[in-house]
């Protein structure tokens, strides 16, 4: 009996300690899960933290990788030590007003001479003789100017027909057609309005106040209407002039952003509506549209670039899918985001040399930096270049994530970042095919800024109709700015011309696109475009 009982006892005690191992497992598994949740946690309390106060650019700096190691790094033993150098002459540094875009302004000369009666020398009496000049140079503004133009016709007749009865003939001497029939509005003026809003990103209702503050009454309504109208007669047939250039290319890079946009009764639209942007290549005629549509459905790209056929960058939004007869590319600069917000959130004892998101950002740094040497060859060339150089650097880093990918939790910042390198590899790895293509799509993300950048001003449009015209005229603003041009002086020659332009055919606008020889120099103002 007590063998029994001691048997009992011992499976007894057995299953206690089977049960404390599992419930001890479950526990370790559950902190597992907590701990996992708390680093994420922590990698988005960071992350938000560097959004809101740090720098936006996706750029990691050296110093700031380097942090811990700064002695090592900043050590130059085979440097020789400074020596001390007399200051520099004053006179001989350059002045603000030697800039190049100052050399052709008028100048205005003020000179300052000492009275006769005070040339005396004090000393012997005798009269004193210019010995040299002091020159002090300022840049001086000039409000801009308002003045009615009065257009007189003169109407002519004959005096002997008169008398005979006959009948006299009447001959009306020629005289331009009004950019708006009925309005006392000018082409500079709706040139200067559009050109306030949409390259300044003045709003209306500020370009009122500043037109008071002169003594000029104009009312942001009346400025509206004519914007809308302006741009619906003469601008959007020359965008869709445009819009068949950029059709004709077969690389094109895309963008979107949301738009707040109103209902014709001022309440907000049920879906969230959005700007669309279309931009050319850099070995292709320089083009770049703006589409705004009423939500960010793939048919919209699918029915704007119907006819295009070649290379499409865009981000990974799947939407872009909808389009046909197209290679679709990925961006590399989306892919290197992931790991610099990966950096970003790093506690600050983390050694960041050693990390995973470092060594990828190497793999980019090293593509980025062969793309930079061969920025001036052609698209052939380039693609030659990249097939042997380039080509390797992409293998490498994609056995790197093949290989890292276990290794790192997948919901974690870094897990995001590897896995949408993997996701999207195809696309990625679509840059190899044609020279034309770019690494990065930031090119259109550059585009899509003037808009965004007005949009923080003046908030939403009041109406699609409105947003369809702000969509027009930015592209013909920005299409300007990537030609060089001056976009005032651009849209104010415009609507001196298309009203006295006969729109026979697409081609009666040749003369007036962007890249058109005979436009006349004022539209060609010194105005560096950022491409």
């Amino acid at each position: 009996m007590e063998n029994i009982t001691e048997i009992k006892e011992l499976q007894h005690n057995k299953g206690s300690v089977d049960e404390l191992k599992n419930e001890n497992a479950k526990l370790q598994h559950e902190l597992e899960i907590a701990n996992a949740k708390i680093k994420w946690y922590e990698e988005q309390f960071r992350l938000n933290a560097v959004k809101k106060y740090g720098k936006s650019s996706d750029k990691v700096e050296e110093g700031q990788v380097a942090f811990f190691n700064e002695a090592e790094i900043t050590a130059r033993p085979e440097a020789e030590e400074s020596t001390l150098q007399k200051t520099t002459n004053k006179s001989s540094r350059k002045r603000g007003t030697n800039k190049p875009s100052f050399e052709d302004l008028p100048v205005e000369r003020i000179e300052y001479h000492i009275p006769e009666e005070e040339q005396a020398c004090e000393k012997c009496g005798t009269k004193m003789h210019e010995m040299s000049v002091e020159v002090r140079k300022e840049l001086k503004i000039i409000p801009a100017q308002v003045c009615v133009v009065e257009h007189i016709r003169k109407v002519y007749t004959c005096r002997e027909c008169e008398k005979t009865g006959d009948g006299s003939p009447i001959i009306t001497a020629p005289m331009p057609e009004p950019v708006i029939s009925g309005s006392f509005a000018s082409p500079s003026l709706i040139a200067y309005l559009m050109y306030q809003k949409y390259s300044a990103a003045l709003p209306l209702d500020r370009q009122e106040r500043i037109f008071s503050d002169f003594g000029i009454e104009l009312s942001k309504q009346n400025m509206s209407n004519w914007i809308i109208k302006a741009s619906e007669l003469w601008l959007e047939p020359l965008f869709e002039r445009l819009k068949e250039e950029l059709l004709k290319e077969t690389f094109i890079q895309a963008d979107e952003s949301p738009l707040r946009v109103l209902t014709k009764d001022g309440k907000p639209t049920d879906s969230k509506s959005y700007m669309w942007l279309y931009k050319s290549g850099a070995y292709g005629r320089k083009v770049v549209l703006y589409e705004y549509q009423p939500s960010r459905s793939g048919k919209h790209p699918k029915n704007f670039l119907d006819g295009f056929s070649g290379y499409l960058q865009t981000d990974d939004y799947s939407g872009y899918n909808s389009v046909e007869n197209i290679t679709r590319v990925g961006c590399l600069a989306h892919a290197r985001r992931y790991y610099t917000d990966a950096l970003k959130i790093l506690p600050k004892e983390a050694e960041i040399e050693s990390t995973y998101a470092y060594a990828a950002l190497e793999y980019f740094k090293k593509m980025f930096h062969l793309e930079f040497k061969w920025k001036e060859l052609t698209s052939k060339e380039r693609q030659e270049k990249r097939n042997i150089e380039l080509k390797p650097v992409l293998e490498a880093y994609l056995s790197w994530l093949q290989e890292v990918q276990p290794k790192v939790v997948k919901k974690s910042k870094l897990g995001q970042a590897i896995n949408y390198s993997l996701s999207n590899w195809e696309l990625l790895s679509n840059v190899l095919k044609d020279g034309q293509c770019e690494l990065s799509n930031n090119g259109a993300e550059r585009q899509i800024k003037p808009f965004v950048i007005g949009r923080k001003n003046y908030l939403f449009c009041k109406s699609p109709h409105g947003a369809k015209s702000s969509a027009v005229i930015y592209s013909i603003v920005e299409t300007a700015k990537m030609n060089g041009l001056n976009p005032f002086y651009y849209l104010k020659y415009l609507f001196e011309e298309l009203p006295n332009t006969k729109l026979t055919s697409p081609e009666a606008l040749d003369h007036l696109l962007p890249w058109s020889e005979i436009l006349p120099e004022e539209c060609r103002t010194i105005f560096k475009s950022k491409e």
